[in-house]
Formats: C-alpha cells, sequence, structure tokens
C-alpha cells in the first residue's frame, strides 16, 4: 500500500484508539452509506423520525436489513431504540434529494414526544402491517418487525429487522421486471463528517466469467 512517490502507508492499530477516532476513520472510509430515515410509534401512539447512515440490507431469504444505533452520552436508549424495543416494529423510509432537508431537521436534538415528521413538514402514512408509519414522500419504505438485537456494547445496539411490506412511489419502479430506476429513486448517501452525496455519477461493471479471465500460474500467485 506504498504510494506512487514512495511513502510508507499511514496505519493506525484500532485496538489504541478512542472510540471517537475509531468513528472518524470508520465514517470517513466507509463511504457512501445509504441512509435510513426511520419511523417509529412509542406505547402512546406519538410518531417519531430519525435518520441512521449506519445501515444497510444483509439477506433477501429473510429479507432482513440492519440498523446501528447509539445510545444517548448517559447510556439511555434513543427513542428509535426504545420505540422498536416497546412495539418491536419500525419502517425505513430511503432519503432522496427531495427529502433531504426534512430528514436534516429529524436529526435534531428533540426532546422526546416532539413528531418530527410533522416539524420537518413530512406526511405519516399509516402502515399496511405494522403500525410505525411510512413517508409520503419519500420514494421508497419498508415496514419492518424486529428480527434480532445485538448488543454490541453499552454505547450501541446493531438492530436486524425483516422486511414485511415495501412501498414505493410509482415512477420509482417497474412493477412488473421489478427494476428500480436510480434516477427517479434520487437516493442520497452520507460520506464523512457533515457532507452527502447523491447516486447521480453512475457507471455499469458487469461480474467478469471465470472462462474469460487468464489464469494465474500457482507460483506466481503465491509470490503474490
Amino acid at each position: 500500500m506504498t504510494s506512487t512517490d514512495g511513502r510508507p502507508p499511514v496505519e493506525f492499530d484500532f485496538r489504541a484508539l478512542s472510540a471517537r477516532d475509531r468513528y472518524k476513520l470508520m465514517i470517513g472510509t466507509i463511504v457512501p452509506r445509504p441512509i435510513a430515515l426511520v419511523t417509529t410509534v412509542d406505547v402512546n401512539g406519538r410518531f417519531n423520525a430519525a435518520p441512521f447512515s449506519f445501515f444497510n440490507c444483509l439477506s433477501a431469504d429473510p429479507p432482513i436489513l440492519a440498523l446501528g444505533i447509539e445510545n444517548h452520552a448517559d447510556m439511555s436508549f434513543k427513542d428509535t431504540a426504545a420505540n422498536i424495543r416497546a412495539t418491536e416494529v419500525f419502517t425505513v423510509n430511503i432519503v432522496s434529494m427531495a427529502i433531504a432537508e426534512a430528514m436534516h431537521v429529524c436529526a435534531a436534538a428533540f426532546p422526546p414526544g416532539v413528531d418530527e415528521i410533522a416539524v420537518a413538514g413530512l406526511t405519516a402514512v399509516k402502515g399496511r402491517t405494522i403500525a410505525a408509519p411510512h413517508l409520503a414522500e419519500a420514494p421508497a419504505a419498508f415496514e419492518c418487525r424486529r428480527h434480532t438485537t445485538l448488543e454490541i456494547g453499552r454505547s450501541r445496539e446493531i438492530v436486524l429487522g425483516e422486511i414485511l411490506f415495501a412501498h414505493y412511489r410509482p415512477e420509482v419502479i417497474d412493477a412488473e421486471r421489478l427494476r428500480i430506476d436510480p434516477v427517479a429513486l434520487d437516493a442520497i448517501a452520507r460520506l464523512g463528517g457533515d457532507t452527502c452525496s447523491t447516486i447521480r455519477d453512475r457507471f455499469e461493471m458487469k461480474t467478469p466469467k471465470a472462462e474469460d479471465l487468464p489464469l494465474v500460474p500457482d507460483g506466481e500467485r503465491e509470490r503474490r
């Protein structure tokens, strides 16, 4: 991993870094990360919405996605984690460029009980299979039931959710072919710090067939 001008690589022993320093390296390097605007409901029927960029899909059979949720500084649960524990359900709304600013509003540290959906000017729509709403303005949304919660440490947990139902704006999907139009989806992603990105620059790269590739001799493979 030497640079083109001969400089040695910059290396870090993660075991010796603080949690904050590990976080900075990870979020600046593991990019782009999709953003889940997660909507939940508490036991009193009050809605909550919060964005998470520690998010991705993990399995299609069963259909599982994952959220990484950090606790408050005093180790108490954030509203999203508390609501999922209480109700066992949540909805992941995909964030498009059109609702990026509204998503950002939902990231503010409002006190418990504040309806971020209303404050952000978004529209909550009743779920088809669960109590948590989805957002009318989102290009796509997944209604999920909590599958597993992994306690990673005192400060963070990973919630695995099984997708029960999906919503798409009609311009986003070819329903017959189940093809998503990335232009219509117009999803944004998180980079490091406050920087976000779009997916508007794209290219295709087909996976090669093994029979079309030159074989590397065993001796050469070992030397590599």
